[in-house]
């Protein structure tokens, strides 16, 4: 057998990710944001892109000395390469790629009623960056020689049905199995690939504290089997054990983060304190 690199990490007190060099895209907010502060606090240098360059000033300052900010859309061609670019120079190295960003799209339309254009951003927000992204990195981790770990940021749609939004989740499940087949096929380096499927969690696109009023808030554990909605750091916890030598024989897994509404697939708990798979009021 090859004599592959041992991407265990020591096992101590230390910070999960001392050492580690990461790079985060959509880190200005939101779970992006979550990851870059949590992978800061756990002893990473971080390199995130954000195309909001007020957000990127915010995150850099609330995460430390050791975290740089790139203005950039990841939607552009030049973009990884200058992400990859900003980690070198500043850090020497890169260890971690977390593939973040991503969108379900403007306007609520039937399928047929869709555009082409339309079509074409989300195919560049949801999958176009997370494939170049993945290429400018790739190698950089085999010619270190010593591992890596590449963390797709997917969703529960990519699951299940999300009516009015088939081609986004079209290009969420394609994160699937580019997720799979690249973990298999640079799995010989010692480099890892994994995804997270979020549900239900706080960020700038879904505002769950906003929607949801105090009339409606005692209906939330039928939603949600946890019985609340998730936060950010919910997916970045995660993602560290992803990142990290924790997770060092993981790969070509999805995990789902999402307070148990994958794995309750429909079924909701009644006042009585059963189950129904037809609530009343969904």
């Amino acid at each position: 057998m090859p004599d592959l690199p041992d991407v265990r990490g020591p096992v101590g007190s230390s910070p999960s990710l001392a050492g580690k060099v990461a790079v985060v895209t959509g880190g200005g907010g939101g779970i992006g944001r979550g990851i870059v502060e949590r992978f800061a606090a756990e002893g990473a240098a971080v390199v995130f892109a954000e195309i909001d360059a007020n957000r990127a000033r915010e995150t850099q300052v609330a995460a430390g000395d050791r975290v740089v900010g790139v203005v950039c859309d990841v939607r552009e061609a030049d973009a990884a390469d200058a992400l990859v670019v900003a980690a070198r120079d500043n850090f020497g190295r890169i260890d971690v790629l977390v593939n973040n960003v991503g969108h379900f799209g403007g306007r609520r339309a039937a399928f047929h009623e869709q555009t082409d254009a339309e079509w074409d951003d989300l195919y560049r927000i949801n999958l176009t960056h997370v494939f170049a992204c993945s290429r400018a990195v790739l190698p950089r981790l085999i010619e270190q020689g010593d591992g890596g770990s590449i963390v797709n940021v997917s969703t529960i749609e990519a699951f299940r049905a999300i009516p009015t939004r088939a081609v986004y989740s079209a290009f969420k499940s394609a994160i699937t199995g580019f997720t799979r087949s690249l973990a298999v096929e640079y799995a010989r380096y010692g480099i890892r690939v994994n995804a997270i499927a979020p549900d239900v969690t706080e960020t700038l696109q879904v505002p769950y504290s906003k929607w949801v009023g105090p009339d409606d808030e005692h209906l939330i554990p039928t939603w949600v089997p946890l019985g609340r909605f998730g936060r950010p750091d919910d997916v970045a916890g995660v993602a560290v054990f992803l990142a990290s030598g924790l997770s060092g024989f993981v790969t070509g897994t999805t995990v789902h983060v999402d307070g148990g509404t994958f794995a309750a697939g429909g079924w909701f708990p009644t006042e009585e304190g059963g189950w129904t798979n037809r609530p009343r009021r969904p």
